[in-house]
C-alpha cells in the first residue's frame, strides 16, 4: 500500500510503481482516503420528495413524490461556480450553489401508480447492464383475514393488486408490467423479490409460489418457471391427465385454479414433498441398524411431521443461476415485522433437478460456520459488477471479522447469537451500498449509527465520525444529519437515512420527524 498519505505523493507513486497482480483496485480505492465529503450544506433547498437511493452505478438518483404517485429521476452532477479571488476555499459558497439543482438535474417525472394504487417506497431494484429499474405499486388496503381460497394459505393477508413496473431509466419509458391479484408479496426492503443478473424471483406468500422470470434485453418480463405447487413444467399436465382417477377415501379432484390445486386435495405441494423427502432420507441414512433407524424416524421425523408440513416459504434468494436459498418458517413469522423470534429453516434448492440439496435450522452451528467463512457467497451479485465485490463482510475484511468475533465472545448465549446472525439469511437484494466510505479497510465508523445496509436509523445530534484505519488514524470527515445547530425539540423522535453515491465523494442525509418537513443535507468534497 501507499506509504505516504499525501495525495500528490500517491499519484507520483502510482506512475512509477505497479501494484501486485489482483490488487490494482485496492490500490485505487486508497485514494478515497484523500477524497472525502468533508463539506456540508445544511437544510438545502430541495423539492419535497422522498429520496430512495442512488443506483449502484451512480448514474441516477431515484425519488418518489410525497403522494406516492410519481417517480422522479435525477442525474447527479458536480457543483461548479465562479470566484473572483485566487483562494476560493476561504469564501462561503454563493447562495445559488447551495441549491439542490446545483448538484442534481431532473431527467423526468413519470406517473407510475394508478388512482387506486400507491408506489411502494421501500422497493426498487436496478439492472445495471440495461439500465432498467424495477418498481412496485399496490392498493393500500390489506385484508388480514382473507378467506383461504384457490390454494391460498390461511393467515396470510391479501392485497387486491400488486403491479411490478419495468422502466428504462434513461428516458422513463415503461417497458412491461407484471400484475398479482389478491396476493401478498413482501416488498419492504426488497424482501420478497430477488434479482440476479437477468433472473427475477418473486415470492407469493399467499399462494406459496416462487415465480422465476427473465428480464429480456428488449425490456420484457418473461415467465420462466413457477416453483411451489409444482416443481417441473409437466407436473400439472401429469396430474391433469390423471384427473379421472379417484382414490378411495381421498376424493381427489384435480381442479386447477391459477396453478393451484383444489383445497380439498390431499396432495402436498411439490416443494413440500421435496423437502419432506430430503429430511426423511437424511434421517434414514443416519443409522444402519434397522431398530435404531425406526426409532430415529419416529422421534425426529414422524413426531415433527405436522410441523414440517405447516412450514411456509418466507424468503428466497439466488445463490447462482441454478440454485435458490429458501427460508421456511411458520405462518405467523412470515407475516410478522419481526420474524427473528420465530423458528426458521433454510434450504438450498436446485431448480434444474428440483431437489433439495441441504436443509438447516437457523440455529445450526454448521450453517453458521459456512456463513462466517463464506459470507460473500451468500451475497449473490452479477459477475460484471466488479465494485460490488468490495462491500465489506467478515469473510473478506479482517476488521469486520474481528468485530464479529468480539461480539461472539461477549455473547452470553451462543445459541441465541448464532440464531441472531443467521436471521439475515437469505440476504435482501441490493440492500447494501457499494460506497468506498463504508469499506472497513479504509475507514472506521460507528455501525450502530451508519452502515452500508440500506435502513433508517435513530438520529443523533452528534456528527458521525469517519476515521482512517491506517496511520495517522486521523479524523477524515463527519456526517451530521439534521440542522447544523441541532434539533430545537429534543423530545421529538428523529429518524435518519443516508444516501451515498457509489463513486463520487457525495452523500445525502435526510432527517425526518413525525410532524416537521424532512431536513436534507448535502455532503461533498469542495
Amino acid at each position: 500500500m501507499y506509504r505516504s498519505s499525501n495525495i500528490v505523493a500517491r499519484i507520483f507513486n502510482r506512475q512509477i510503481c505497479t501494484p501486485p497482480p489482483g490488487t490494482s483496485v485496492h490500490y485505487a480505492r486508497c485514494f478515497y482516503e484523500n477524497l472525502v465529503p468533508s463539506y456540508t450544506i445544511y437544510e438545502v433547498e430541495c423539492p419535497d420528495h422522498l429520496f430512495r437511493k442512488f443506483t449502484d452505478d451512480g448514474q441516477y438518483l431515484i425519488s418518489f413524490s410525497r403522494n406516492y404517485q410519481e417517480l422522479i429521476v435525477y442525474r447527479p452532477r458536480w457543483l461548479s461556480f465562479s470566484c473572483k479571488d485566487e483562494d476560493c476555499d476561504k469564501h462561503d459558497l454563493p447562495s445559488r450553489a447551495k441549491r439542490f439543482d446545483s448538484f442534481f438535474t431532473q431527467l423526468y417525472c413519470v406517473p407510475l401508480a394508478s388512482c387506486n394504487e400507491l408506489i411502494c417506497k421501500d422497493f426498487f431494484l436496478y439492472l445495471e447492464s440495461q439500465q432498467f429499474g424495477l418498481f412496485a405499486t399496490s392498493t393500500p388496503a390489506q385484508v388480514p383475514d382473507a378467506p383461504a381460497v384457490g390454494g391460498a394459505v390461511h393467515g396470510v393477508p391479501s392485497i387486491e393488486k400488486i403491479t411490478f413496473h419495468l422502466l428504462r431509466l434513461e428516458d422513463g419509458e415503461i417497458l412491461d408490467k407484471k400484475v398479482f391479484c389478491n396476493d401478498f408479496v413482501n416488498l419492504t426492503h426488497n424482501t420478497g423479490v430477488f434479482l440476479y443478473e437477468d433472473l427475477l424471483a418473486i415470492v407469493s406468500l399467499r399462494y406459496q409460489t416462487i415465480h422465476v422470470l427473465q428480464i429480456r434485453d428488449a425490456g420484457n418480463l418473461v415467465d420462466v418457471r413457477a416453483i411451489g405447487e409444482f416443481c417441473r413444467e409437466d407436473d400439472q399436465l401429469f396430474l391433469n391427465s390423471n384427473a379421472q382417477l379417484q382414490f378411495p377415501g381421498n376424493h381427489i379432484e384435480n381442479h386447477m385454479h391459477q396453478g393451484q390445486t383444489n383445497p380439498e386435495n390431499s396432495f402436498l405441494s411439490g416443494i413440500k414433498q421435496r423437502l419432506l423427502s430430503f429430511i426423511f432420507q437424511g434421517l434414514w441414512n443416519e443409522e444402519r441398524d434397522e431398530t435404531l433407524r425406526i426409532q430415529g424416524l419416529r422421534k425426529k421425523f414422524y413426531f415433527h411431521f405436522q410441523d414440517y408440513v405447516d412450514l411456509i416459504i418466507w424468503k428466497v434468494q439466488f445463490l447462482d443461476r441454478h440454485h435458490l436459498l429458501i427460508k421456511f418458517g411458520s405462518v405467523d413469522g412470515g407475516v410478522s415485522r419481526n420474524a427473528d423470534h420465530h423458528p426458521a429453516f433454510v434450504a438450498v434448492y436446485n431448480m434444474d433437478t428440483t431437489e433439495i440439496i441441504s436443509f438447516y435450522q437457523n440455529s445450526a452451528d454448521e450453517l453458521y460456520l459456512l456463513f462466517e467463512q463464506f459470507c460473500d457467497h451468500f451475497h449473490a451479485t452479477s459477475r460484471n459488477l466488479i465494485y460490488m465485490n468490495f462491500i465489506s463482510s467478515h469473510s473478506n475484511n479482517i476488521h469486520a471479522r474481528e468485530q464479529l468475533r468480539s461480539i461472539k465472545d461477549k455473547a452470553s448465549n451462543p445459541s441465541q447469537f448464532v440464531k441472531k446472525m443467521l436471521a439475515s439469511l437469505p440476504f435482501s437484494c441490493q440492500s447494501q451500498s457499494p460506497s468506498p466510505y463504508f469499506d472497513q479497510s479504509l475507514f472506521r465508523f460507528d455501525d450502530k449509527l451508519i452502515s452500508a445496509t440500506d435502513r433508517h436509523r435513530q438520529s443523533t445530534d452528534h456528527p458521525i465520525k469517519f476515521i482512517l484505519r491506517r496511520r495517522p488514524y486521523s479524523l477524515k470527515f463527519k456526517i451530521k444529519p439534521g440542522p447544523e445547530a441541532g434539533s430545537m425539540d429534543g423530545r421529538a423522535k428523529k429518524i435518519s437515512s443516508f444516501l451515498f453515491h457509489p463513486i463520487l465523494p457525495l452523500a445525502l442525509s435526510v432527517q425526518q420527524t413525525m410532524f416537521l418537513q424532512p431536513s436534507v443535507n448535502i455532503h461533498f468534497r469542495r
